[in-house]
Parts: C-alpha cells; sequence; structure tokens
C-alpha cells in the first residue's frame, strides 16, 4: 500500500514515532478506569484477575510463532500492520458485552494483536535506529508520552461524562492505532547493507543463544520485575480508590509514572552507554524493591508523587537495557523471534502476578506490595549471576 503524500514526506523514524504514540493510547485509558469499570459491574477482584491475565497467557502463546513469521516475512512492517488492522476492529464487540464471559472473550480478543506485535515493533525500531544511527529510546518515548496523555484525559473524561465513556473512547483510539500503522515505513536493511550483527562474534542462532545462563538469567530477571508493575497497573488504580482517592487524582498519578519514563527514555543516549545493559537492569530491580516496600503502606498522596517518578527507573531503564541486551548479542534474522521470547517470559510474570494477586489482594490489600518487592528482589539476584558468570562488554 502506497504512503499518503504527507507520510512520503516523514522520516521512517517519524513516521515510527507516530505509531509508537498512538500504540498505548489504548493502555493507558484501560490502566486507568479498566479495574474500577469492570468492579461497577459486579465484577470480582479474582475476575479482574483472569480478565487481565487470560489474554496475557494466550499471547505468550503466540508470540514466538508471530516473531518466526515476522522474522521470514520480507520485513516486519507487514505483521505490525496487520496485527494494528485486527486490532481496530474486535474492540467494536466491547459495546455489546456487560457481564464476565463476554467481557473476558471480547477483551481478550482486543489484547492479543497489540500484544502479538509489541515485541517485533521494539525488535524492528532497534535495528533500524542502529542502522541509521538514530535514537531508538526517544521513539520509544513517545508511546509512553501517548500512554501517559491517556492516564490523564481518561480520569478526567470518566468525571465529565461518566463511566459509560471508557468503552467508545477505548475503541476509538484502537481505531485511530490501526490507522496511523499504514504509514509505517519498510524496517529490514536493505539486500548486501551490513547490520550489527556483522560485528559480533557472540550472536548465533536463537538455540545457540538462549540455553546461556548469562543470555537468559537477564532477561527472565526483569521480567520478575515486569510482572511486579503489572501488579500496579492491574491493581494499583483500584487499591488507590479504596484509599480514598479520586480519579481525576489516580489519573494525574499513573500519568506521573509515564512521564518518568518517558523523561527517561528521552535521556538514554546521554547516559545510556556509560554502564553495560545488564547493570542498568540490575539497578531497575533494586529500585524496584524499595518502591513497592513503600507502596505497601499505603502512604499519602505526595509521597505516591515521589514513588510514581521514580518509575522512570524501576521500569524504563530496565526495559531499554533488555532490548540493547538482546540486540547486542544477537543477530538481525532471530531479532524479532528473540524480543518475542523476552516478551514470553514477561507475559508468563504477568499471568502469575495477575492471577496470584487477584487472590493476594483480596487477603492483604496494599500489604500485596511486599509479595511484589520479594519477586523483584529474586529478580535483581537473577540479573547479579549472569553478572558474574559473563564479563560485560557491551551488555
Amino acid at each position: 500500500m502506497s504512503l499518503t503524500p504527507a507520510a512520503a514526506r516523514l522520516t521512517p523514524e517519524q513516521r515510527t514515532t507516530a505509531f509508537y504514540f498512538t500504540y498505548f493510547m489504548g493502555p493507558g485509558a484501560a490502566v486507568v478506569f479498566l479495574p474500577i469499570w469492570l468492579s461497577e459491574k459486579g465484577i470480582s477482584t479474582e475476575q479482574i484477575g483472569l480478565i487481565n491475565a487470560v489474554p496475557v497467557l494466550i499471547i505468550l502463546l503466540l508470540n514466538l510463532v508471530v516473531g518466526r513469521l515476522a522474522d521470514k516475512a520480507s520485513d516486519w512492517r507487514q505483521v505490525i500492520v496487520i496485527g494494528a488492522l485486527i486490532g481496530g476492529i474486535v474492540p467494536i464487540g466491547l459495546l455489546f458485552v456487560n457481564e464476565f464471559w463476554g467481557i473476558l472473550l471480547f477483551w481478550t480478543l482486543c489484547s492479543l494483536p497489540g500484544g502479538a506485535i509489541g515485541p517485533v515493533l521494539d525488535a524492528a525500531a532497534m535495528r533500524m535506529t542502529r542502522r541509521n544511527g538514530s535514537d531508538f529510546g526517544t521513539i520509544r518515548a513517545w508511546g509512553t508520552v501517548g500512554y501517559m496523555l491517556f492516564n490523564v484525559l481518561t480520569g478526567f473524561l470518566v468525571v465529565w461524562f461518566g463511566s459509560a465513556i471508557f468503552v467508545p473512547l477505548f475503541v476509538g483510539l484502537a481505531l485511530l492505532r490501526a490507522g496511523v500503522a499504514l504509514q509505517l515505513p519498510a524496517f529490514r536493511a536493505p539486500l548486501g547493507q551490513p547490520t550489527i550483527a556483522a560485528t559480533l562474534p557472540a550472536a548465533g542462532k536463537l538455540a545457540e543463544i538462549i540455553v546461556q545462563p548469562w543470555f537468559f538469567l537477564p532477561l527472565v530477571g526483569f521480567s520478575m520485575v515486569f510482572g511486579t508493575h503489572i501488579f500496579l497497573n492491574g491493581f494499583g488504580a483500584l487499591l488507590w480508590k479504596e484509599q480514598g482517592i479520586s480519579e481525576d487524582v489516580i489519573g494525574p498519578l499513573i500519568a506521573l509514572g509515564s512521564a518518568s519514563e518517558a523523561g527517561m527514555m528521552f535521556l538514554w543516549r546521554r547516559f545510556g552507554g556509560r554502564l553495560s545493559a545488564r547493570h542498568m537492569i540490575l539497578i531497575s530491580a533494586g529500585v524496584s524493591v524499595l518502591r513497592w516496600i513503600a507502596m505497601a503502606f499505603a502512604p499519602p498522596v505526595p509521597v505516591l508523587v515521589a514513588l510514581q517518578l521514580t518509575h522512570g527507573i524501576t521500569f524504563a531503564i530496565g526495559y531499554l537495557g533488555c532490548v540493547h541486551f538482546i540486540a547486542n548479542w544477537t543477530s538481525e534474522d532471530i531479532a524479532a523471534e528473540t524480543q518475542s521470547l523476552f516478551t514470553v517470559a514477561q507475559q508468563v510474570m504477568s499471568v502469575i502476578a495477575l492471577i496470584g494477586f487477584g487472590w493476594v489482594i483480596g487477603l492483604l490489600g496494599d500489604q500485596s506490595y511486599l509479595i511484589a518487592a520479594l519477586v523483584a528482589l529474586v529478580g535483581a539476584v537473577c540479573i547479579w549471576v549472569s553478572l558474574q558468570l559473563q564479563p560485560t562488554k557491551d551488555g
């Protein structure tokens, strides 16, 4: 499909940035109001956990297949565009369901396309920016800006128009993302053009490198840290509401975390090369432990503001460290598949977190964050062990 004249005048980085900007808008709205919307419909915390976890469980079964297909395609763009188009149409079904099983079905179908193309998009954008000498962190940061924008707007829209606005808003954002996907550039290097992988002696086939403990332990460790952030995404807004914090405060609180994340990504190029990727991942895990311990004591809003501002460390640094770590040690012909495998690890931890915390939160409430801190600590140990097993070099 040919690009519009306006899109054709933009650089590949600008077109990719535009897609990232819309990619996380729907999730940005959902993290603020989905658990509250579900609770208003009489759905229990255990069922909310299942509604969040089932899509992740199915996506993890699809990710490697989608990643492998994307690597075999003439360009990663094809898989990304198809997934975005499907993800734009399916959410319309949410307008017609009101009970647990119907919501579970359509929320799962809504989540699958976006979740499946996420690692392909990250791998494609990372390879393109390394080839062109541009900055992946800056491009990815605009995804967080879009997410943050709807953290704020959703809270206010719900206060102004009521909870009925949530589903039409989510559907509209999914359709917007689908439209913007059509202007994405080709991502692969032209035939015969050398890539970063050509200079990396450690790069090889996925089956050869993934069995190396020094390679998979950091990815598993950060996946555990990521799972603790999913607990915040899935239940944080509900816990804050139960503490008496209103939606128009919850939205900006979540947006503060997103702002911290975006700021860290914008700044990554200035400091990201000063420490190895794995040291960055280890820092994110250590700060996560402290963040969750503090959250367990239901701190007041001013303290929550400070804790949310650590999100740039607990998530952004770890995430970018992992993406760079994978790019440092793998070749372009397995880029999407390796990134998908990393996403599978995150999703496994997410399923465990959502189902487990959906049950635990009914027993412990805010004290559930102490369990999240313990999980993040185990993740930090995994990353530390990797550093003992293999010298850092670039990774």
